[in-house]
């Protein structure tokens, strides 16, 4: 380990007096109330695209009001025009439409869906105002067709002379990156990819050999270890550091800040915080201090946690409505397939590993096992009704009831038994992190193929990665389609 490494030297603030802490706030930033530290990466081409967007959604519906009127521009038509250029610049901004790259194809569905957010929402304006008969159905279908098209393709042209400006005109940030671990090497491939960002990055600095050894990107090449650190952003015309360590190496890091606290050029730290396992991740502040979030239930904010819970009881209660006379006749023909209640309830784990009490349809003989075991094919329990209620799901349609009740969701990792939850939890890791959100009738391991029995480690693993995947992506648009694709995978030759 070289020298650099070993040259931090912490403060004893348990022996400092009050008085000398009081002297030094006088001096030192570090003992006042941070700045605000969650801001946005503000990009001057960011704030040009939403204006983009805003004058040609405004001119596609002018134009189409004068296509459909004629040639006269009702006051009307400016009028909305005004309420869709205001929403454009709220939403857009607030889901970061052209702020975050991740690949021109991943832009042009976040900004679909962020149009259609603003089409919605246009539209709901006039019916609040109750002007909606002035308008024409036909040029606001059109407006909301041809205003997107038109907004890609401004996008697209944008991105392209951006791109050539970047690497023809623009003066580059030139950058090295303190690290050369995955971590750096995804940091690096990131920055090169995003043709918005002014950085530049010219080599990599670091101790580990081994890390080096995994380096392999030519135009990215090694620099030299941390006692060179300065001389080589002096020879490189250097003007940005990244700081991108394991988080092993925090005495590394806090000396790199102090080394670097004499040299004018700007310190980007990169936490390394994903040698953890996450869930749900995110970064908040609270009075100037970062708060990251390395496990945290989707549903911790009240307003997503309501809407979730609106849209489970509307659907399960218009669910219930429609298939009560199904319902019926399967209750009816589990009564008379032998002796036993019409429904089995059973006791599993919920939301935050709460026990609750779910219901299905009784499709097995009554039968007292100490244990509880798997349904198997050709499982000689279940009942001539009960193999074909298991095979199409219809057993859990009494679960509408636990989603009413609100021990339930529509979707979510689907509930196991508590003596498979015992079991597992010793031989997956991670396995009751996908007890942070409720459970639910149907889920993302469920429309990947994984319904039915788990008879091995790996298959049980798989689901339970889906199901952690599920709650990092969760969004009330990946419930609707997690929903639209159940139908299809109900008949699965797994499901006994």
């Amino acid at each position: 380990m070289s020298s650099f490494r070993q040259r931090s030297v912490p403060v004893d603030w348990n022996s400092a007096t009050e008085d000398s802490i009081r002297a030094a706030s006088a001096f030192s930033p570090v003992l006042k109330r941070p700045k605000r530290l969650l801001q946005n990466h503000d990009n001057l081409l960011h704030y040009i695209q939403i204006g983009l967007s805003i004058v040609i959604s405004v001119a596609v519906m002018f134009a189409l009001a004068w296509w459909r009127d004629g040639g006269v521009i009702l006051e009307h038509y400016r009028t909305l025009a005004l309420i869709a250029g205001l929403l454009i610049l709220v939403v857009y901004e607030w889901r970061g439409v052209f702020r975050r790259f991740s690949g021109r194809i991943d832009t042009c569905l976040r900004l679909a869906r962020s149009w259609l957010l603003v089409v919605a929402l246009t539209v709901v304006a006039t019916f609040v105002t109750k002007t909606g008969e002035d308008f024409s159905r036909m040029v606001i279908i059109s407006w909301a067709a041809a205003g997107y098209l038109a907004q890609v393709l401004a996008y697209q042209i944008s991105f392209k002379l951006s791109e050539r400006y970047r690497y023809t005109r623009r003066q580059p940030i030139r950058a090295v990156v303190l690290g050369s671990y995955w971590l750096a090497e995804h940091l690096v491939e990131s920055i090169t990819s995003n043709a918005w960002m002014p950085d530049r990055v010219i080599g990599v600095v670091d101790d580990n050999k081994e890390g080096l050894d995994r380096w392999v990107r030519d135009p990215v090449p090694y620099l030299g270890d941390f006692d060179e650190l300065l001389q080589i952003l002096q020879s490189n015309n250097i003007t940005r550091v990244y700081i991108a360590l394991p988080i092993t190496c925090s005495a590394t890091i806090e000396e790199a800040c102090r080394k670097l606290a004499d040299v004018p050029v700007d310190v980007v730290w990169v936490p390394d915080i994903f040698a953890m396992r996450l869930l749900n991740h995110s970064v908040k502040e609270l009075n100037g201090l970062p708060l990251i979030s390395l496990s945290e239930s989707p549903l911790v904010s009240q307003s997503q946690a309501l809407a979730k819970s609106m849209i489970d009881k509307t659907v399960a209660l218009l669910a219930l409505t429609l298939l009560s006379p199904l319902m019926i006749a399967i209750a009816y023909l589990v009564w008379q397939s032998s002796p036993g209640p019409v429904i089995f309830k059973q006791k599993r784990h919920g939301w935050d590993g709460k026990v609750i009490e779910v219901w299905k349809f009784r499709s097995m003989y009554m039968h007292f096992d100490k244990r509880v075991k798997q349904a198997t094919q050709n499982d000689d329990r279940i009942t001539r009704i009960g193999r074909f209620i298991r095979r199409t799901s219809i057993d859990e349609l009494p679960q509408l009831f636990n989603v009413l009740q609100g021990t339930m969701s529509l979707v979510g990792p689907r509930p196991h038994a508590i003596e498979h939850n015992d079991l597992y939890t010793n031989k997956i890791q991670s396995y009751m992190l996908r007890h942070r959100i409720k459970p639910g009738m149907t889920g993302l391991a469920q429309v990947n193929g994984l319904r039915g029995e788990t008879d091995t480690l790996e298959k049980m693993l798989r689901r339970v990665e889906l199901d952690l995947e599920y709650i990092n992506t969760w969004s009330i648009w990946s419930d609707i389609k997690i929903l639209i694709k159940t139908p299809f995978s109900l008949f699965s030759k797994t499901a006994y």
